[in-house]
């Protein structure tokens, strides 16, 4: 599933309440970073010129829709068709979100869904932290487990990099985690173990997030082998963290 224009919604998100949507990758393919086994937007598409929306294009976007909206919506997103932060003129673009949201729609958050690969960008790591909400990716605590799910485009990506980034935000920023198990290409995927989560949790404990969003998947994934993990065993993942005292969110 591909968004089909810049800006789309508002949506009832499960984890952010009356979502405005923000897509800054072309409209007909994905392109990202990771290439994870469970994205709702499928698998990454080969372009060798993708085109992106200029700066200014966004904003008109951005601007029209919040002018003629009639309910605010509870949060302004970026997610869409890939990774937001590849964008080159990201950075404008979350001033320019900010003023429009100060402009038509103070109440509202700003939101940026990532999966943490380009923090060692310092532009993008600055406008990230004007942002109202950083929800940053780490689906796994194990480089190879990490490698299996999320795919990543760059093979040499390594949990330590990403823990190390994540780090220069002190905390301050959500931490999200898609747990699920199933099979690909006769290869067993599961970040439920033991093993598995006493790694996270010792990386949890590094990093120390403000927030921590656990999930499961909730619609058609391009490998059609996984599988969703209950509720109650969701709730067992995050009771020894919850009485540490880590305030988090499970969808499930």
């Amino acid at each position: 599933m591909l968004f089909p224009s810049i800006v789309y919604g508002p949506v009832h998100s499960r984890r952010l309440g009356l979502s405005l949507g923000m897509n800054l990758m072309p409209v007909t393919a994905k392109l990202c970073t990771f290439d994870c086994i469970y994205c709702e937007c499928g698998f990454n598409t080969p372009v060798t010129h993708p085109e992106l929306p200029s700066r200014q294009t966004v904003k008109e976007a951005l601007e029209n829709c919040l002018r003629t909206m009639e309910q605010q919506p509870d949060v302004i997103t970026f997610s869409g068709n890939g990774e937001p932060t590849l964008h080159p003129d990201f950075a404008g673009i979350i001033d320019d979100t900010l003023a429009l949201r100060d402009r038509y729609c103070r109440h509202a958050q700003v939101c940026v869904l990532s999966n943490s690969t380009q923090l060692g960008r310092e532009e993008v790591v600055q406008a990230l932290r004007k942002v109202d909400q950083r929800i940053l990716k780490l689906d796994s605590a194990i480089d190879s487990t990490m490698r299996m799910i999320d795919c990543p485009v760059n093979a040499d990506l390594t949990v330590e990099t990403i823990a190390r980034r994540l780090e220069t935000f002190g905390g301050d920023f959500t931490l999200q985690t898609c747990f699920l198990r199933g099979t690909r290409n006769g290869e067993t995927i599961d970040n439920t173990t033991e093993h598995e989560l006493q790694a996270w949790y010792r990386i949890v404990e590094r990093l120390r997030p403000k927030k921590i969003m656990i999930y499961v998947i909730d619609r058609a994934t391009p490998v059609k082998t996984l599988e969703k993990i209950d509720r109650a065993r969701m709730e067992e993942i995050a009771a020894p963290l919850q009485n540490k005292g880590y305030d988090i969110e499970i969808s499930a």
